[in-house]
């Protein structure tokens, strides 16, 4: 998925409903109608709900 802002997907269960969904990880929540057409994420991909989560800048971290 090669959205802005979007930092990486996973698959998981909606907190509220228990369903399956795709969980599509951002820097930050940018409202629709601030982002291009082409950056939106949609709310479903074939078929299953998706779910936006901001987490932050994502980076490497150290090791030993």
């Amino acid at each position: 998925m090669r959205l802005a802002n979007v930092t990486g997907v996973g698959i998981g269960r909606d907190e509220h409903s228990g369903a399956d969904v795709i969980i599509v990880f951002v820097t930050r929540r940018v409202p629709r109608d601030r982002l291009r057409n082409e950056d939106v994420v949609p709310d479903t991909l074939e078929g299953v709900p998706v779910r936006v989560l901001a987490i932050g800048d994502v980076g490497a971290q150290g090791g030993p």
